[in-house]
């Protein structure tokens, strides 16, 4: 029976080493698309301020290396490149955990409640619940509009609906200041 306990281990790993390995592709396919597509995303929009958003005077921003080990954990899981992660954190609440925008986004990645309830988010105002909620949004809508990264970073801002509609990136001067803005980060 030691051989068949061996078996089962060694068919564990190698599994684990088939899901890294597309998680790698996937990973890197999103690199490249944020490479050929930022070029096009320059020319949308002029720059951009982050909108106002209502922040605690307490509530600081998380300062790394907890901001970086925290979105790597949270972006590996899902699947998604850590630096979309980083940038989308970055772009929606300046890394502020307790930061609630005017519209009622609340947390580091800024999600609607009606967001949070799908995603089972319990405390919005967790970074790392809301860092592990925020990457499982991007994935999915990374997975809707195949990979392209500015059709899902404009999903995000301006909801998939807006997106659907428009065929592409909506013509919201925020929502297109605010692809363009992650994309220049993302390329530096």
């Amino acid at each position: 029976m030691w051989w068949l306990a061996l078996f089962l281990v060694q068919d564990a790993q190698s599994q684990a080493e088939r899901v890294r390995a597309a998680m790698a592709a996937s990973i890197e396919k999103q690199r490249v698309s944020v490479r050929q597509q930022a070029q096009v995303a320059a020319v949308m929009a002029p720059p951009w301020t982050m909108p106002e958003m209502s922040i605690p005077p307490a509530c600081e921003a998380i300062r790394n290396p907890e901001l970086s080990h925290m979105i790597d954990d949270a972006a590996q899981r899902q699947g998604v490149d850590p630096a979309v992660v980083r940038e989308v954190a970055r772009q929606e609440s300046a890394f502020r955990p307790c930061a609630v925008s005017p519209k009622g986004a609340e947390g580091l990645m800024q999600l609607m409640p009606t967001t949070q309830l799908g995603l089972q988010v319990r405390n919005p105002f967790d970074a790392k619940e809301s860092l592990e909620a925020g990457s499982k949004l991007l994935k999915t809508l990374l997975d809707r509009y195949k990979g392209d990264l500015p059709l899902a970073l404009s999903a995000y801002n301006a909801g998939p609906g807006n997106v659907d509609r428009a065929g592409g990136i909506p013509d919201i001067p925020e929502t297109k200041n605010y692809v363009t803005e992650i994309l220049s980060h993302l390329l530096h």
